[in-house]
């Protein structure tokens, strides 16, 4: 065989695998649209009888603030293998300048047997579309003998399969986040959604300055902290609902059904804001070191460590900003809704270094103006 012929193999070999990403990241497109629809039929057949202790518990702790004697909780009578199981909804109050504090909810499936079989459905579609978009992302690697994330297609289906892989991750290590499914799978519905419409990029070879093994190091940690990051907003955005709808509880409003149905699902406020402020705080050095290994990413390729490129400089705000919510989240004085506020401009921001400075702005990243 000739050197041509060779070389024309070559090629021929790294789009069939270009072709066979496409076709996987389409494919996985389709199960997460069935993992949509298994996530709907949880929330909508779970029951809805077992959805109100955040009432209950709001009226004990009033009646227990004015000196009442608060009833004793209602006993739940569940058998598990012959034998009966005595469970008290649990009701805490807050010491702290009269805060409530108020149970978990059921979750999604609302307590139901029905509801949690068709939200068991759905985690093992999520697994499945997961594994399928990684299969996806790893062909497009293997098409080009590189690191995925060379431009903003690339980016985009890696970013989602991390984000549903730190989701999964969670859920293996038992935490109760299974209420975030139907949130994640939406977003990252779209998010491909948009990368094979508008971003979508031929596969192809980088710039000489971006062969590097810093390619894996520091544009990897961006993709990950991105990711967790965006578990962290998804949590506080439910915060912020769950929140009002206890305030409202609590000052004798009576929210929609739709509201109660679905707001009394979730974790209490503060679980949610613990589960956010952790999440953030967790990352936040990760995000740090991306920064710092871009700069000597940049001092190697560039020859200057540090220009104020656009990417540069947003990605430096948003270090501000997230450092800004640790610190306000941990002064007593901006717990709560102030600090959820500044986690959602700082996860803005990340947004915006992720798509406007991308697309928009010119710089010298590889993928700046995709």
């Amino acid at each position: 065989m000739t050197l041509a012929a060779a070389t024309d193999l070559a090629a021929a070999t790294n789009e069939n695998l270009a072709n066979l990403s496409n076709t996987l990241i389409y494919s996985a497109m389709a199960v997460y649209t069935l993992a949509f629809f298994a996530y709907i039929a949880e929330w909508t057949f779970g029951s809805r009888s077992k959805v109100s202790r955040t009432a209950a518990a709001l009226t004990t702790a009033k009646d227990a603030k004015d000196g009442k004697k608060a009833a004793a909780p209602a006993v739940t009578v569940k058998k598990a293998g012959g034998t009966a199981v005595l469970e008290r909804p649990k009701v805490v109050t807050r010491a702290a300048a009269g805060a409530r504090d108020v149970p978990d909810g059921p979750g999604a499936h609302g307590g139901d047997e029905q509801g949690d079989l068709y939200g068991r459905i759905a985690v093992s579609l999520t697994v499945l579309a997961f594994l399928i978009a990684f299969g996806g992302v790893l062909t497009r690697a293997l098409s080009v003998q590189r690191a995925p994330w060379g431009n903003m297609y690339e980016f985009n289906i890696t970013f989602s399969t991390v984000a549903v892989g730190v989701y999964l991750a969670l859920l293996a290590m038992k935490k109760n986040v299974r209420w975030m499914g139907l949130f994640l799978v939406t977003t990252v519905l779209l998010d491909l959604g948009l990368a094979v419409t508008v971003l979508y990029t031929a596969s192809d070879q980088l710039v000489p300055a971006l062969h590097s093994y810093w390619l894996y190091i520091h544009v990897s940690t961006a993709i990950f902290c991105g990711a967790v990051f965006y578990v962290g907003a998804v949590g506080t955005i439910l915060y912020l609902f769950k929140d009002s709808y206890e305030n409202k509880l609590a000052t004798g409003g009576k929210p929609g059904r739709f509201a109660t149905s679905v707001l009394e699902r979730l974790p209490a406020s503060s679980s949610l804001d613990k589960f956010s402020y952790r999440v953030n705080a967790a990352v936040f050095p990760l995000w740090t070191f991306t920064i710092i290994a871009g700069a000597i990413w940049a001092g190697d390729a560039w020859g200057r460590y540090w220009g104020w490129d656009p990417k540069e400089t947003w990605s430096f705000i948003t270090w501000v900003a997230y450092a800004c919510y640790l610190h306000a989240r941990a002064t007593a004085g901006w717990k709560g809704r102030k600090a959820a506020y500044i986690a959602l401009a700082a996860f803005a921001c990340w947004l915006f270094n992720y798509y406007g400075v991308n697309i928009f702005v010119s710089g010298r990243h590889s993928y700046a103006g995709v």
